[in-house]
C-alpha cells in the first residue's frame, strides 16, 4: 500500500471498472450550454451595470447590494463542490454527525451580522488585515494576515473545490481532469476579472437557485429508491460490503450512532464538545473574519441588509443535511461495495484509492440514478458550486493582494493601477491553482471533508482569538497580537506537519503517529489552540503599553458609538488623492484605437472620472460609507427573525442530537 498523506483521494480518468457516462445527448448537452450561457449573461449584466472603475465599485459592488443577493451569496460562496463530494463522502462513512459543521453556521452568522459586521463597517476598512492595522497598527500582522489568508485559499479551498470538481467530471463524464479544470477556471476567472464584486455576487444568486433546485431532485430520486425514510434509516445500518474478508468489522461496518449529532465526547469520531465549542472557534473565524464571506456583507447599502442577508444564508444552512448528508448515506446504501469498500484491493478497483471510496458518494448517485436532461443539470449543479465558490476566493484573493500587499509595494499608485493589479493577481492565482492539480491528485485520505476542517483546526485559532479580543477587549495592543499569532501558528504548524509527516492511515493500515500528537482530535486541538493563543495575546498585552483610547474610537465595542474624530496610529498606505486623477486627466489625450476601447471596456477600465468633490462632500460621503444606523422597524423586524432562527437551530439541533 502506498503511503497515505493527510490529503486527497486519488482519481484518474480511466480508473478502475468504472464505467463512465460521456453527456453525448442532446438533452444533457442543451442544459450544460443554457447554463453556460445563462450564467455568462448575468455576469456581463452585472458588467455593464455597475461601476467597475473604482476600488470601491470592483470590490464591495459600490456598497449597494440588497439582502437577497447578499444572503445567496454567503450560501454560494461557502457551499462548493467540496461540499457535496466531502460532505456526502463523510456521511456515508460514518453518519448525519457531519450535517452539524452545516448547522453550526446558524449561531455564527447571527454573531456575525449583529457583533463583527458592525465594527467593519465604524471602522471604513475594505480588508480584515486593513481592520487590524487600523487597530493595532504596524504592518507585521496586517502582512501575516494577508499571506496566510491567500497560502488557506490555494491549498484548501481552491484545491478542494478543484479536486471534488475533478472526481465528479472523472465519475460522470471521463473527461481529461486537466482540460476540464483549465476550462473552468478561465470561465470562472472570466466575469471576476471583468465584473468584479457585483457580478460575482449577482452569479452567486443564480447559482444558489441551480444548487438547491438540482440538489432537491436527486434527493427525491435517491429518497424513492431506497423507499422513504423509515426504510433509509433501517437499511443504512445494514450497508457493508461484500469482500471483508480478515478485516474487523468495526472498519466496515456503520457507527451505532450513526443517526445521531452528538457523539460520545472520547470515543465518537466527532465528539460533541468539540463540535460545540471547536467547531464554533474555526466556524468564528471563517464566518466573522474571512474576506470571502466579510467582503459581501461589507457590500450591503446598510446593516439592516447585512442582518437580513445573514439570516437567509442561516436558513439556507439548513438544508446541506437534506440535500447532502442524507443523499451520502444513501449512496451508501445503493453501492456499498463501491461506496463502503473496506479492502484496499477493491477500493484500488472503484475508485483507486486505496484508503476507500466515499468521495464517489455523491457523483455515483448523480451518474446513476438521473436521467437524460436532469443528469446535465446535477452537472450543471456542480459546476455551479465549484464556479460560484472560485469566483468568490478570486475575488477576494485580489482584494488582499490589492489593498495589503500591493499598496505596500507601490503607495502611490493611481486607483487604475490598483484595478490592473488586482486582475493580473486573479491570473498568477489561476495559474498557481493549476500547477497544485498534480499534488492534490497525488495525495491519499479517506474524507476529502476532514482534510479541510483540520487544517482549518490547526492554522486558524489564532485568527480567531486575535479578531475576538481585537473587538472586545480594547487592552489588547500589537505586540500581544503578534507574538500570539506567532507562537499559535508555530504550534499549529507543529501538529499539522507531523500529520503529514506520519500519515493519517485508515482502520485498515492505521498510522504510527505518536498518540500524544495525534490522538488529540483536531476539534478538541482546535479548543487548546484557541485557549492558549487567548493567554498568551492577553499576557503579552498586560505586560506591554496600552493603546490610547484616541486610536481605537469606532474600532472596539466599548467605543463603537464615540463621535470623536480618531487619530489613526499610522496613516493609509494608499488613498485615492484627487492629484493622481486630475495627473491622469491632463495626459494627452490620444485617441484610443477600436481594440483598446473595448480591452478598457471589458475590464472596467475606461477613463471615466467623476465630478471633484470638495472636503465636505469628501467628509459626507465617508459618513454614509460608516453608518450603522437602522430604520427602527427594520431593525425590529430582523432581530424577531433572528431569535426564530437560532430557535429553529436549537429544534434541530435537539430532534438529531
Amino acid at each position: 500500500m502506498t503511503q497515505d498523506y493527510f490529503g486527497f483521494s486519488l482519481i484518474r480518468s480511466n480508473g478502475g471498472n468504472n464505467s463512465t457516462v460521456a453527456l453525448n445527448n442532446p438533452a444533457d448537452i442543451s442544459v450544460i450550454v443554457i447554463y453556460f450561457l445563462v450564467v455568462l449573461a448575468v455576469g456581463v449584466w452585472a458588467m455593464v451595470r455597475t461601476n467597475r472603475a473604482t476600488v470601491g465599485g470592483f470590490f464591495l459592488a459600490g456598497r449597494s447590494m440588497v439582502w437577497w443577493p447578499i444572503g445567496a451569496s454567503l450560501f454560494a460562496s461557502n457551499i462548493g463542490s467540496g461540499h457535496f463530494v466531502g460532505i456526502a463522502g463523510t456521511a456515508a462513512a460514518s453518519g448525519i454527525a457531519i450535517g452539524g459543521f452545516e448547522w453550526n453556521a446558524l449561531i455564527v452568522v447571527v454573531i456575525l451580522g449583529w457583533l463583527f459586521v458592525p465594527i467593519y463597517i465604524k471602522a471604513g476598512v475594505v480588508t480584515m488585515p486593513e481592520y487590524l492595522k487600523k487597530r493595532f497598527g504596524g504592518q507585521r500582522i496586517r502582512i501575516y494576515l494577508s499571506v496566510l489568508s491567500l497560502f488557506l485559499y490555494v491549498f484548501t479551498k481552491i484545491s478542494a473545490d478543484m479536486f471534488s470538481g475533478a472526481i465528479f467530471i472523472n465519475q460522470a463524464l471521463g473527461l481529461n481532469i486537466y482540460l476540464a479544470v483549465v476550462l473552468l477556471l478561465l470561465i470562472t476567472a472570466l466575469y471576476t476579472v471583468t465584473g468584479g464584486l457585483a457580478a460575482v455576487i449577482y452569479t452567486d444568486t443564480l447559482q444558489t437557485v441551480i444548487m438547491v433546485v438540482g440538489s432537491f431532485i436527486l434527493m427525491g430520486f435517491a429518497f424513492n429508491e431506497v423507499g422513504g425514510y423509515e426504510s433509509f434509516q433501517e437499511r443504512y445500518m445494514t450497508a457493508v460490503p461484500a469482500a471483508t474478508t480478515n478485516i474487523s468489522e468495526d472498519c466496515y461496518e456503520p457507527r451505532a450512532d450513526s443517526f445521531h449529532i452528538f457523539r460520545n465526547a472520547v470515543t465518537g469520531d466527532l465528539p460533541w464538545p468539540g463540535l460545540v465549542f471547536g467547531l464554533t472557534i474555526q466556524a468564528t473565524w471563517y464566518w466573522c473574519t474571512d474576506q470571502v464571506i466579510v467582503q459581501r456583507c461589507l457590500s450591503a447599502k446598510n446593516l439592516s441588509h447585512v442582518k437580513a442577508g445573514c439570516i437567509l444564508c442561516g436558513y439556507l444552512k439548513l438544508l446541506p443535511m437534506f440535500l447532502m448528508v442524507f443523499p451520502g448515506m444513501m449512496s451508501r446504501i445503493l453501492y456499498p461495495n463501491e461506496v463502503a469498500c473496506v479492502e484496499p484491493e477493491e477500493c484500488l478497483k472503484y475508485c483507486e484509492a486505496s484508503v476507500g471510496c466515499t468521495n464517489i458518494a455523491y457523483p455515483k448517485l448523480v451518474v446513476d440514478l438521473m436521467p437524460d436532461g436532469l443528469r446535465g443539470l446535477m452537472l450543471s449543479v456542480m459546476l455551479a458550486s465549484l464556479m460560484s465558490s472560485l469566483t468568490s476566493i478570486f475575488n477576494s484573493a485580489s482584494t488582499l493582494f490589492t489593498m495589503d500587499i500591493y499598496t505596500k509595494i507601490r503607495s502611490s499608485a493611481t486607483e487604475k493601477e490598483l484595478m490592473i493589479a488586482g486582475r493580473v493577481f486573479i491570473l498568477v492565482l489561476i495559474g498557481v491553482s493549476i500547477a497544485w492539480i498534480p499534488i492534490v491528485q497525488s495525495a491519499q485520505s479517506g474524507q476529502l471533508f476532514d482534510y479541510i476542517q483540520s487544517i482549518t483546526s490547526y492554522l486558524t485559532p489564532p485568527i480567531a482569538a486575535v479578531f475576538m479580543l481585537a473587538i472586545f477587549c480594547k487592552r489588547v495592543n500589537e505586540s500581544g497580537a503578534f507574538y500570539g499569532l506567532l507562537i499559535g501558528l508555530f504550534i499549529g504548524l507543529s501538529r499539522m506537519i507531523t500529520e503529514f509527516a506520519y500519515g493519517t492511515g485508515s482502520c485498515v493500515n492505521p498510522s504510527n503517529c505518536p498518540t500524544i500528537i495525534c490522538g488529540v482530535h483536531y476539534l478538541y486541538f482546535s479548543i487548546i489552540l484557541f485557549v492558549i493563543s487567548c493567554i498568551l495575546i492577553l499576557g503579552i498585552s498586560l505586560m506591554t503599553k496600552p493603546i490610547a483610547d484616541k486610536h481605537l474610537y469606532r474600532l472596539c465595542w466599548s467605543l463603537r458609538n464615540c463621535k470623536e474624530e480618531r487619530v489613526d496610529l499610522e496613516a493609509d498606505d494608499w488613498v485615492d488623492n484627487q492629484e493622481s486623477n486630475s495627473m491622469d486627466i491632463e495626459e494627452p489625450t490620444e485617441e484610443q484605437n477600436l481594440c483598446k476601447k473595448a480591452v478598457m471596456c471589458f475590464c472596467g477600465l475606461e477613463q471615466k472620472k467623476g465630478p471633484k468633490l470638495s472636503p465636505e462632500e469628501q467628509a459626507e460621503l465617508q459618513r454614509k460609507l460608516t453608518d450603522t444606523t437602522e430604520v427602527p422597524l427594520w431593525r425590529n423586524v430582523v432581530n424577531a427573525n433572528a431569535i426564530i432562527l437560532l430557535c429553529v437551530c436549537i429544534f434541530f439541533h435537539g430532534f438529531y442530537g
